[in-house]
């Protein structure tokens, strides 16, 4: 795990692809809250725990912790998360991502060449009615419906030596909801390139086997008071599959 920034209040650290943040209390893998929790202990108590109901008959309820989780990214999303290492800078960060004040970028590789160079998806997330582990952007969506926008910019079209079309591009979440970057952009019909979960059956670039998003920045103020500007290169993974690509 590499540590991107310290000091009293935070941690930034820069998630690999494939490690998911916290349990869900039925699986036993290795998880970025088991990390933290080996290497500052002290932040057991920060937070607030994950309750999650066993399967089966006996209501069970299991609560997971959360050491200084603020916000999260997906199992195989890669890049920048910000922990909190006090109950104060917790309550702070929560408050300032509450109210959209830190600001993410994403870089992003997307399945077809977008026509636009730019473009903004104010559409809200619901639930998918088909597979409960989906979120949808759609009026087909269930649920509770949740306001959700999404800035983008092209930064490259690219094509491989088949033809298959791809974009790379910059993405600015300015809301945090679940699976947001990957449901808005399926709605667009350009999902995620190599999403297993979004974009099921399409081919994708050697050799990246996970989905091409990566939480490259992130802009806020912290505790401190201090103005930070965070950034995370792009894992080798997905460089390499850029190599196989050809800019147009």
């Amino acid at each position: 795990m590499k540590i991107i920034y310290e000091d009293a209040d935070v941690l930034v650290l820069d998630k690999p692809a494939g490690l998911v943040v916290h349990g869900d209390g039925r699986t036993q893998e290795s998880t970025l809250s088991d990390w933290i929790l080996e290497h500052y202990p002290e932040l057991e108590k920060v937070g607030e725990p994950f309750e999650t109901k066993v399967l089966g008959t006996s209501g069970q309820v299991l609560v997971v912790p959360r050491p200084g989780i603020v916000h999260r990214l997906d199992r195989d999303t890669s890049g920048l998360i910000i922990i909190a290492k006090t109950p104060k800078a917790f309550d702070y960060l929560r408050s300032e991502f509450k109210n959209h004040r830190v600001k993410k970028e994403y870089i992003a590789l997307v399945y077809g060449h977008i026509e636009t160079d730019s473009g903004v998806i104010d559409t809200p997330i619901g639930k998918s009615k088909k597979d409960f582990r989906q979120r949808e952007a759609t009026l087909e969506a269930g649920g509770k419906m949740r306001d959700a926008r999404t800035v983008w910019e092209v930064r490259e079209r690219l094509t491989d030596s088949t033809g298959h079309k791809y974009t790379l591009i910059y993405v600015r979440p300015e809301t945090g909801r679940t699976h947001q970057i990957r449901a808005h952009m399926k709605s667009i019909s350009h999902p995620v390139a190599c999403d297993s979960l979004y974009a099921h059956g399409r081919i994708c670039p050697v050799p990246l086997t996970r989905h091409a998003l990566h939480a490259a920045k992130l802009s806020m103020t912290l505790p401190s008071g201090k103005q930070k500007l965070f950034e995370s290169e792009l894992p080798a993974d997905f460089k390499k599959a850029l190599d196989f690509l050809v800019k147009l």
